[in-house]
């Protein structure tokens, strides 16, 4: 499967701008990792992409993502690619036995905390962001409440990662596409 396959699946079904963001962020995540692990980036990237697809039009855990399964058999996406989809959502019984599902789980949660940090820095940027200012706003439990630390540290451990060199690394894959994710924000206006 082509990225832009998975791209043409996302444009059909992805209409809020945050939510599309989120994947770009959870594939440019997937394929640092990819590379890291010596693994096919293209293949990791398009499960990036493609993990969250159907949350819009099934946004409770009663139909996402297995009805965005049977989405992506129909189009003939590869079943590796959906199984790790599946395996994304604890409550779809599908493992994270292999480094592929592993890592999906370990990107998703924390890509939504590093954009939430990056958003109220004065610069409003990725670019400048260090681990030290997630870790400051890690401790803060009212900020960004919605993103589950419990679940963020033990998908970093899982992957056999420190949680803080896991947030470096997505920090990292994040930064390469600040201007897609629109997080650039007035930092090259004070440089």
């Amino acid at each position: 499967m082509k990225r832009s396959d998975a791209l043409d699946i996302l444009k059909q079904y992805i209409k809020k701008d945050n939510l599309f963001k989120h994947m770009l962020a959870v594939e440019a995540s997937m394929r640092f990792y990819a590379q890291l692990f010596d693994q096919d980036a293209e293949l990791w990237g398009n499960v990036g992409l493609l993990h969250d697809f159907d949350y819009e039009i099934h946004p409770d855990l009663t139909r996402h993502p297995q009805d965005g399964a049977v989405i992506l058999r129909e189009k003939g996406v590869p079943e590796e690619i959906i199984q790790a989809v599946l395996s994304h959502a604890d409550h779809t019984g599908v493992s994270r036995d292999n480094l592929l599902r592993k890592t999906l789980y370990a990107c998703d949660e924390v890509t939504g905390l590093i954009t939430a940090v990056a958003l109220v820095r004065p610069s409003r940027s990725i670019l400048d962001l260090t681990v030290t200012s997630v870790k400051k706003k890690w401790k803060d439990l009212r900020f960004a409440a919605g993103a589950d630390r419990q679940q963020i540290a033990s998908a970093a451990q899982a992957l056999e990662i420190d949680l803080w060199d896991h947030i470096a690394n997505v920090i990292k894959a994040m930064q390469s596409i600040a201007q897609d994710l629109d997080l650039i924000g007035n930092y090259l206006n004070d440089l």
